[in-house]
């Protein structure tokens, strides 16, 4: 058992069962005394990594990751099944990680020390960024959709580059967790889906999309494929 299992949330969208946000500063010990859950692949991309900072991040990911999905479907974390989907882009067997019959749809996402993790019923998308420069910002931008990077312009002033790099981050969080949710990542053209660099995102034909919140530094969303007649809920997180 998990030594830090969330208590389930208020869900941030309707169909999202859970979103675990965590530290990696805050759960290394645990997810290294216990990355034996993990299996021969994730074992050995942990192994892989140069950097102390890198490996414990993916640990804690991959490892809460497993036991949360082991609560979810009342199997110990290492006997959880988790295949690839066939690659968008080719068809090879390297797409995204999912549980096959898909009893649960689950993303996570890392940026730096945040790790974010989503527990929905149906397709889901989660991603953090860590807030650019602004410059930064205004170059990526040539990537996004023409609304989008003419809203970004107008904020390209000295004056507000902290406004600038926090709607450029709201922005991408927003068309990364959606196109995960959609299955085609960034194989997709990225200025072919508007999502708005506002306070609220742009409503999407078929997905729901909301922001969460996100340690200092960084900017947060999730995306959900919308059920039928889907009730109101409340944007929110726990942090265990």
């Amino acid at each position: 058992m998990s030594t830090h299992t969330p208590v389930e949330p208020a869900r941030p969208l309707p169909g999202v069962e859970l979103v675990w946000s965590g530290l990696t500063a805050d759960h290394r010990a645990h997810a290294l005394a216990h990355r034996h859950v993990l299996d021969a692949e994730e074992t050995a991309r942990l192994t892989a990594f140069v950097r102390d900072r890198d490996r414990d991040t993916y640990a804690v990911a991959h490892v809460t990751l497993r036991e949360l999905l082991g609560e979810r479907l009342g199997l110990p974390p290492r006997e959880v099944p988790l295949a690839r989907l066939p690659c968008v882009s080719c068809g090879g067997p390297h797409g995204r990680p999912h549980v096959p019959g898909d009893p649960v749809h689950f993303s996570l996402s890392h940026a730096h020390d945040a790790v974010l993790i989503a527990i929905a019923e149906q397709a889901v998308g989660i991603d953090v960024e860590a807030l650019p420069a602004p410059a930064t910002a205004l170059d990526v931008a040539a990537q996004l959709h023409s609304a989008e990077r003419t809203e970004l312009r107008s904020l390209g002033r000295l004056d507000r580059s902290t406004e600038l790099a926090a709607a450029f981050a709201r922005c991408w969080t927003r068309k990364e967790a959606l196109l995960k949710a959609k299955g085609v990542g960034l194989n997709e053209e990225l200025t072919l889906t508007y999502v708005g660099t506002g306070p609220r995102p742009a409503p999407q034909n078929g997905w729901l999309l909301a922001d969460l919140p996100a340690p200092t530094g960084c900017a947060a969303a999730v995306a959900v494929a919308a059920p039928d007649q889907a009730p109101h809920g409340a944007t929110g997180i726990k942090h265990p």
